[in-house]
């Protein structure tokens, strides 16, 4: 696939700072998802030449989905240098129970659950709302051997993330990694904010929050207790949902998925103290990107 002249000089700036151009996915088209490509990896993966020592290897599985974006179609992966983010925070704060939103083939669950479970680990949700991309993730889990640790739900994530906790499987989350519908980053949190599964101590990656970008999120997470606290006593809801969103990035889902609209009713906890700062990165494809960490590191009285 021929690269154009704008994203060659993406690729060269982005080498020149730190991305290596010469494992950059394959191009971002404008329909990059849900078009047959993610059953494709999947038989890719399956009839790859050395498929037994893939078995049990969950960087050898990685490697091969890295293969298939590289040589046949773009992956929305969280890919190799935004990943090493989020894995060198597994290894910092060491959670128990780690939550992903948004799972797609499973690229972050395979490379995520496998540092948890390194970590010492118990569980590793990955809440997809597609159930064709869940059983892909199912499938890839199952081949790295990493099902002891990985769970896979299926399901929006809002209804996902109150089921877990009224059964009681999931009771708190120590990290959390966003990388879903983006309106749904700042109402989800709200969400676990007000089910307590996020409280002092817990930590966020949001990913996306360059390319595309998500304002409300980055807002929200980096707002004070006062600011917040004025907004909750008060009544207003700030425009979480994807009202303030512009149309490709409200609209991703629509195909599929029809309207999506994350509800603002939540509130969250405005008590909650946020540390939040942006480490920058590149996507897969080498376009700049960053990853949000946020820290709760208390909660105001």
């Amino acid at each position: 696939m021929e690269l154009s002249t704008q994203t060659m000089e993406t690729l060269n700036n982005g080498s020149k700072n730190g991305f290596d151009k010469s494992k950059a996915y394959a191009v971002q088209e404008e329909s990059f998802f849900d078009d047959g490509r993610e059953i494709e990896l999947l038989h890719f993966v399956y009839n790859h030449a050395s498929i037994s020592e893939l078995r049990n290897s969950p960087s050898k599985v990685l490697a091969a989905i890295d293969g298939y974006a590289r040589t046949k179609k773009y992956l929305m992966n969280v890919g190799e240098d935004k990943g090493k983010i989020v894995t060198d925070l597994i290894a910092e704060v060491k959670p128990k129970i780690m939550v992903e939103l948004g799972g797609y083939v499973g690229y972050s669950a395979l490379l995520f659950g496998d540092a948890v479970r390194k970590a010492g680990g118990k569980r590793y949700f990955s809440l997809e709302r597609n159930p064709e991309f869940a059983a892909v993730i199912m499938s890839l889990v199952d081949l790295a051997g990493l099902s002891d640790i990985v769970k896979v739900v299926v399901g929006p994530s809002a209804d996902s993330i109150e089921r877990l906790h009224s059964n009681r499987s999931l009771e708190s989350i120590d990290l959390m990694f966003l990388d879903h519908y983006k309106p749904a980053y700042t109402t989800d949190l709200k969400l676990c904010e007000h089910l307590r599964l996020i409280a002092p101590g817990s930590v966020l990656a949001a990913d996306n929050v360059i390319k595309p970008g998500n304002p409300p999120y980055l807002e929200y997470v980096r707002s004070s207790v006062e600011r917040k606290r004025k907004l909750f006593e008060s009544g207003q809801v700030k425009a979480d949902g994807a009202e303030s969103f512009p149309d490709r990035t409200k609209n991703q889902y629509l195909k599929r998925e029809g309207k999506e609209n994350p509800s603002s009713a939540v509130k969250g906890n405005p008590n909650l103290e946020y540390n939040s700062k942006l480490v920058n990165s590149w996507e897969p494809s080498g376009v700049p990107d960053g990853v949000e960490i946020t820290r709760c590191v208390g909660e105001a009285k």
